[in-house]
């Protein structure tokens, strides 16, 4: 459930149009004329519904505290461990080299540069691996022989393919969301100007930005699109060098808001991870100082995914041609304050959003309430 608060308005509302996460078993209303802290014990999945919104203009701090449950951050590659828990795709390729989830955990896609084919498996249950059962095989070579990197759009209605054969990036249509055997080519983009050796593709949640991982150059290369999606539109804006802690760098995620962006690297066997001040914006991205080895398990990591909380990690690589998942969310069982003094429009320090601007904070459980996640998904966006 995203919490939205709408400066120009003056009205909290539950974005978009009450939408909320997983099986709403019952509801908090939280009237906001009664004080400026609320608490809410969880029992069950919870729609939170804000009531009595100050006028325009009024300082106004909120505070949402939820006591006694274990409550996730996820994403956390500094604290996070193997779970021996893996699937082997050697059955269907024997080099893999991306791997890519669907957003509810229920379908799996492999790429690799044996069979130049994208190879799509069913999860019987959602982002456990162990219960992935392979569904079809779709070839890619007439586009692509060295395909490494792989992106599906979060309708599934796209797919974007980037490999070291042509040095491009090939954009698809699928005629049925996230059927792979029903992908077929719009076009190509060269992206040899800048690497020619790209590794890996990912994009920005509108799709009016691009970022293509440089084996070559060991950088990530960023990209404008002026037709959102559309790569024959793409201008390039700027690169980022990883070249300090990934020499070989092989594969690439960002989290949902384009804060944190990790690193595959297949000499060192790491992980490494690094900030964006400014979503998505390569030009305020710095090393945090976080690695991760995976050399125990792969030794030689191409592919990384997050599943959508943050919670899990998993890797993949030719080294054994497996998927292996790790743990990569801290959990504490304690009274938590999330999200923390949310200004309104008016307040005093640090300063108030100008009108028409908005912040989204999301939180969610989908456990019955036991375990909830969050998120800050935006700050002042128009």
């Amino acid at each position: 459930m995203a919490l939205e608060i709408d400066y120009s308005s003056g009205i909290f509302e539950a974005a978009p149009s009450g939408e909320t996460v997983g099986t709403v078993t019952g509801n908090a209303t939280l009237d906001l004329t009664s004080g400026n802290l609320f608490n809410h014990t969880p029992t069950a999945n919870t729609t939170f519904v804000f009531s009595n919104p100050p006028t325009t203009g009024s300082a106004y701090d909120m505070t949402l505290k939820v006591v006694g449950a274990n409550v996730v951050t996820g994403y956390d590659l500094a604290n996070a461990s193997y779970d021996n828990v893996s699937f082997s795709v050697a059955s269907q390729e024997t080099n893999p080299n991306s791997v890519w989830i669907k957003y509810d955990g229920l379908k799996m896609y492999v790429v690799g540069v044996t069979g130049d084919d994208i190879n799509e498996y069913s999860l019987s249950t959602a982002w456990d691996i162990t219960t992935a059962s392979f569904t079809a095989a779709t070839s890619v070579a007439s586009q692509e022989t060295a395909p490494h990197g792989l992106f599906f759009r979060s309708d599934g209605t796209k797919m974007y393919l980037v490999g070291s054969a042509s040095d491009s990036v090939h954009e698809y249509d699928l005629s049925t969301a996230w059927d792979s055997t029903t992908i077929s080519l719009v076009r190509s983009q060269s992206v040899s100007s800048q690497d020619t050796g790209p590794q890996d593709v990912w994009f920005n949640t509108d799709g009016t930005k691009m970022f293509i991982l440089g084996y070559t150059g060991s950088d990530v290369n960023e990209y404008s699109l002026s037709t959102a999606w559309d790569v024959s539109t793409i201008s390039y804006t700027r690169n980022f060098s990883v070249s300090a802690q990934a020499s070989g760098p092989r594969g690439m995620f960002m989290n949902p808001d384009g804060t944190k962006m990790w690193i595959t690297e297949n000499t060192s066997d790491e992980v490494h991870e690094y900030d964006l001040t400014t979503g998505f914006d390569l030009s305020t991205a710095s090393y945090n100082n976080v690695q991760f080895s995976v050399t125990t398990e792969e030794s030689s990591p191409y592919g990384l995914y997050f599943k959508n909380d943050g919670s899990k990690m998993y890797i993949i690589g030719g080294g054994s041609d497996t998927i292996y998942q790790y743990s990569t969310g801290s959990t504490a069982l304690a009274t938590i304050t999330y999200p923390a003094s949310v200004k309104w429009a008016g307040g005093t320090a640090p300063s108030a959003p100008a009108s028409g601007q908005k912040d989204v904070y999301n939180f969610f459980t989908l456990d019955g309430g036991t375990t909830y996640y969050g998120f800050q998904a935006g700050d002042a966006m128009a």
